[in-house]
């Protein structure tokens, strides 16, 4: 295999524990890349080894691509998920007779997870970067926004700027601020999404239970 196709199959190792520790219930055993996992999916991918690593890259570059026109972020990681996946399926014995038209469309699945996931942000937490100067028509009630902004002052102060600064901005410049946050906590881009969720979760728990008893969760 090519010495590119080896360095991409440490992205994809990499990519696939962080995925699954998100996606994956509470005290199931999470599902890892293996060596031997790796390898048959390049067996599934060609059968002589190092046309198999071109074709892993040839279709990497096409995830990569789809990821990016449509807008989502770090669609190199969305890339390696998607091989993961695959990867597992492979694993489990199921037959890929047409690799990148199969990769495609466990790609457009992971892609409406992301839209879903994406739905879900802006809806929970999108008013946190303008908390200061969201008005209550934009969203809601006077009660849910004090709730939020306390739920943030409790927070000790590295946990606040992270997650501020990771919903901080539209689109481009989004992207752009969450590169430098993982830049500048020295983290991958996966863990800082990791981080991220968890703080969100706490957080709306924190403003569920102020909202409703009219006294924030200690978090």
């Amino acid at each position: 295999m090519t010495e590119a196709a080896n360095g991409n199959r440490g992205d994809v190792q990499s990519t696939s524990s962080s995925v699954d520790v998100q996606a994956g219930p509470a005290g199931r055993r999470r599902w890892a890349l293996t060596q031997e996992a790796f390898d048959s999916l390049l067996a599934a991918l060609g059968e002589e080894r190092n046309r198999a690593g071109e074709v892993y890259i040839e279709i990497r570059s096409n995830l990569i691509r789809f990821f990016e026109w449509r807008g989502c972020p770090f669609p190199e990681d969305h890339a390696d998920e998607t091989f993961n996946r695959v990867a597992r399926r492979v694993a489990e014995g199921e037959e890929i007779r047409n690799p990148s038209s199969y990769c495609v469309g466990v790609a457009r699945m992971l892609l409406l997870e992301i839209n879903k996931e994406r739905a879900r942000e802006q809806l929970a937490l999108g008013e946190i970067a303008r908390s200061d100067s969201v008005s209550v028509a934009e969203t809601g009630t006077e009660t849910r926004i004090e709730c939020l902004r306390t739920c943030l002052q409790n927070l000790p102060t590295d946990n606040r700027d992270l997650i501020v600064g990771y919903y901080q901005g539209e689109k481009a410049l989004k992207i752009q601020n969450r590169r430098q946050l993982s830049e500048r906590l020295k983290i991958p881009a996966n863990t800082l999404r990791m981080r991220a969720l968890r703080l969100r979760e706490r957080l709306q728990d924190c403003v569920e239970d102020c909202a409703t008893n009219a006294a924030p969760l200690e978090i």
